[in-house]
């Protein structure tokens, strides 16, 4: 195990396979498995019970909360919160006789988004920046920047700033989030005005997919373009 820096707790409860990279000033609670292969980034905080699988990427300022279990394939961008007892999924047919582990199809949780207590995530899907997942929703579908989904399966009711309070537009596509922070509504898609250099860069507007419900976000490789970790892979 790499562990940096003297503030870095991990609970002698706990197991760190060697290999695992911890970063300064995280801390890991009771009963936690974090396996080899594994990034964790700096300032992040893991509860009981939770298992971090091979090869995923986990970056700052990221909470997890009780009974989280993150599989291989799994990015979590900086400042992710993950609900007590949230499931990730990693293989969407999956049969206890058929090893399927040659195909994993990756999940990706942009900066800033919440997923609520006991919510879902089917595979294969991102998360956008600062979307927000209701408690006990089951996602089957990428979620937008700033979505606010839930319910099963999930669909988009509204949209969010990035403190997690409800966006109200007026009939310009105009709305000032209570971070003070000026947001724009055209076509289904949801941006900040602030300078370019500063957006995540899945907040660029984007074309809409046929479906109202279903939102085509970039996935490439850069989504998490100020992670290192993914580059210590």
């Amino acid at each position: 195990m790499e562990r940096s820096g003297s503030e870095t707790f991990i609970h002698p409860t706990s197991i760190v396979d060697p290999g695992a990279q911890i970063g300064e000033g995280t801390k890991i609670w009771h009963f936690c498995h974090i396996s080899a292969g594994a990034v964790i980034g700096r300032g992040c905080i893991l509860g009981q019970g939770c298992y971090v699988g091979p090869r995923v990427r986990i970056g700052d300022r990221v909470k997890i909360q009780n009974g989280v279990s993150i599989y291989e394939g799994v990015i979590l961008e900086d400042e992710v919160f993950c609900g007590p007892h949230m499931i990730f999924t990693n293989v969407i047919n999956p049969r206890a006789f058929i090893e399927r582990k040659h195909q994993f199809r990756p999940t990706r949780v942009c900066r800033g988004a919440t997923i609520g207590a006991g919510a879902v995530i089917i595979c294969g899907h991102t998360i956008g920046p600062y979307a927000m997942i209701g408690a006990g929703a089951v996602v089957t579908k990428d979620v937008p920047a700033f979505g606010l989904v839930y319910g099963n399966p999930a669909r988009l009711q509204g949209w969010v700033d990035t403190t997690g309070n409800k966006l109200v537009f007026d009939a310009s596509g105009r709305a000032v989030g209570q971070d003070g922070t000026v947001y724009m509504l055209q076509d289904g898609v949801v941006w900040r005005e602030i300078p370019l250099g500063q957006a995540h860069p899945l907040e660029a507007p984007l074309q809409l997919a046929a479906s109202p419900e279903v939102f085509r976000l970039r996935t490439e490789s850069d989504c998490a373009g100020e992670s290192q970790k993914e580059q210590a892979a």
